[in-house]
């Protein structure tokens, strides 16, 4: 399992459009875009590492009232043991009328039985 397939579960389970990157097709009122920050090994033990913590920043776009689909998300995140390390208000995109929110997500996932 990764960051980015649980997050498209949860998505997907809002019925937000999303992909990763940039959005390609063509927008509704809402989407959401992934961008992956991090991926590291957090701790080792004899020169193996024990664990991937694993950062991205979910961008959410919608041109109506963000705050219930920001709210219902973070709710869902936390309730799947993804941590939120940050939510901010980005802006207006003037040229196409969306509010841009931003949610910094992690999560740790064990590796040692995939090695």
């Amino acid at each position: 399992m990764s960051l980015l397939s649980e997050l498209n579960t949860i998505l997907d389970s809002m019925n937000i459009p999303v992909e990763t990157g940039a959005f390609s097709g063509s927008p509704s009122e809402y989407y959401a875009v992934l961008t992956p920050i991090t991926d590291v090994f957090g701790f080792f033990a004899d020169n193996i590492p024990q664990n991937n913590i694993e950062e991205v920043r979910i961008s959410l776009f919608d041109k109506g009232n963000y705050n219930e689909k920001k709210n219902r998300l973070v709710k869902l995140l936390l309730r799947s043991d993804i941590s939120v390390t940050d939510r901010r208000y980005i802006g207006r995109e003037d040229n196409t009328g969306y509010y841009h929110y931003a949610i910094d997500v992690a999560k740790n996932y064990d590796i040692k039985e995939e090695l």
